[in-house]
């Protein structure tokens, strides 16, 4: 294991103060490189308890304070995010992996949902209605009070940022853990919400694993949890959450699904198909994992795919000449995607651009699978069913567009599906018929802007409301309804005197 002189301190914030607590840690690698560059504590119910706590005594005052103001301090947070920009994009590159193109492609997606949040005034305004003679009906969102954030390890900076400012702007207080793997962003964008002026215990940092996840769904104090990561945890998530009579939005895993008409444009499938598959190392819930190809669509398509994932360049992130695509998260999850695709050939796929044993000869230690096409894939070998979560691409023939959509539609996500077509008419089918919650036509990534939900179906998804837009500010608040009357009489004369 190779370690850096000095690792990279990973305090928690707790009432405002920093802590360094005497605990157990983990360890924090920079997998393009397979050095040690942090260790991060493993917190549990006594750390969440403080934060919780610290979180709870804030509420009341925060709550109470105007959303105008609220916004004000997220008009300075975005300032400071901006000014921070390819500080924060080092970091994630750092700590994940990602070539700085994709960092800061998600630090921007995350400054999207800031400039939403300070839009906050807007957003809270309630309804007004005469509901009889001299009685006056109106809505108000208020705060629910401690909420919190679980956050995944393939977007350190962007998915916090999909969740705490829309929270902390509706006047909730927060209590932030993300994933042990990649706790360093989280630390810094903690730093800038205490630069914006932020009052003390409003946002609060913990870190540690199964132990600190437990103790946050099951805290009475706790009264929302917003959480993004793999389909069994967001079950459990949801299950445990929920049965604890919390608020639970929990965005599990995915595969999504590509169809290729055989009237798709060439060239330009290719490219964004590459982006959807390889894009990010394949690690994100809206990789474009599978490519249903229809009729003579994967003749026209797959030489020039296939050439196009073999130019993909792979190496370390942390250089000046930066690669095509960085390494994946761990060793072990190497190791995972690897076995995968064996797998599917040992089921009767074939591999038509091989990714396994990639060799980077200046990072001989760090955690690489290169782009890899599995071709002939069917519906009932391993790794077509299970989420890789890695830069595989797997491609499955199909009849028509009618087998496509049958075929999309039996999996037990619902993520997104994009369709690459000319024909106005297969994409109205497609958009129409197909189960889930992004479509995509002409688009492989269809992930939602800042002021759209993020829209996940079935096993992609458990919970009401989701992540983003208008959703996330009705997750975040409680309706209250107010029904006045005023007599006239008397008072009346009186105030007319």
């Amino acid at each position: 294991m190779q370690t850096t002189a000095t690792l990279s301190p990973c305090p928690l914030l707790i009432g405002g103060e920093w802590i360094n607590p005497n605990i157990a840690t983990t360890p924090v690698f920079n997998p393009s490189t397979g050095e040690l560059i942090a260790n991060c504590p493993v917190g549990g119910k006594v750390e969440v308890d403080a934060a919780v706590e610290a979180a709870a005594d804030a509420f009341p005052a925060w709550a109470q304070t105007p959303a105008i103001e609220r916004a004000r301090i997220f008009f300075r947070y975005r300032q400071l995010i901006e000014a921070n920009f390819d500080r924060l994009c080092v970091a994630v590159s750092r700590e994940h992996g990602k070539t700085l193109a994709e960092a800061r492609g998600s630090v921007y997606r995350g400054l999207e949902n800031i400039e939403y949040a300070c839009g906050i005034p807007s957003l809270l305004m309630g309804d007004t209605l005469e509901i009889a003679r001299g009685v006056d009906c109106e809505t108000s969102h208020q705060p629910l009070g401690v909420c919190v954030g679980i956050t995944p390890f393939n977007f350190p900076i962007m998915v916090p940022l999909w969740m705490f400012p829309v929270a902390i702007a509706c006047g909730n207080t927060y209590v932030l853990k993300p994933s042990e793997k990649v706790p360093l962003g989280a630390v810094m964008l903690a730093e800038l919400l205490i630069e914006a002026g932020l009052p003390k215990g409003v946002f609060n940092l913990v870190h540690g694993g199964r132990e600190s996840v437990e103790a946050l769904l099951t805290h009475p104090k706790v009264k929302a949890i917003s959480f993004v990561g793999s389909t069994p945890i967001a079950k459990y998530i949801y299950e445990t959450g929920t049965k604890h009579g919390k608020r639970v939005q929990a965005n599990g895993g995915a595969k999504n699904y590509i169809v290729i008409m055989p009237d798709a444009d060439v060239p330009k499938t290719v490219e964004a198909l590459a982006t959807a598959a390889f894009g990010c190392a394949g690690e994100r819930c809206m990789a474009g994992s599978t490519a249903l190809t229809v009729g003579v669509a994967a003749e026209r398509l797959l030489p020039s795919l296939v050439e196009a994932a073999k130019n993909i360049r792979v190496g370390p992130t942390d250089r000046k000449n930066q690669p095509d695509m960085g390494p994946v998260i761990t060793a072990q999850h190497r190791d995972r995607v690897v076995e995968l695709v064996s797998k599917g050939e040992q089921e009767g796929a074939k591999i038509i651009c091989d990714g396994r044993g990639v060799k980077v000869p200046d990072a001989p230690k760090g955690f690489y699978v290169g782009a890899t096409i599995v071709d002939q894939v069917a519906a009932e070998m391993t790794i077509a069913r299970e989420e890789v979560f890695g830069p595989v691409l797997n491609v499955m023939r199909m009849d028509d567009l009618d087998h496509a959509i049958e075929l999309a539609n039996k999996s037990s996500f619902g993520n997104g599906a994009a369709i690459f077509t000319n024909s106005g008419f297969a994409a109205r089918e497609f958009r129409y018929r197909v189960k889930a919650g992004m479509v995509g036509i002409n688009v492989g990534v269809p992930a939602t802007m800042a002021m759209f939900p993020f829209t996940g179906w079935d096993e992609s998804f458990y919970g009401d409301l989701h992540i983003q837009g208008r959703e996330g500010v009705q997750f975040f608040t409680q309706q209250k309804v107010v029904s006045t009357r005023w007599f006239g009489g008397n008072a009346a004369d009186v105030w007319r005197k």
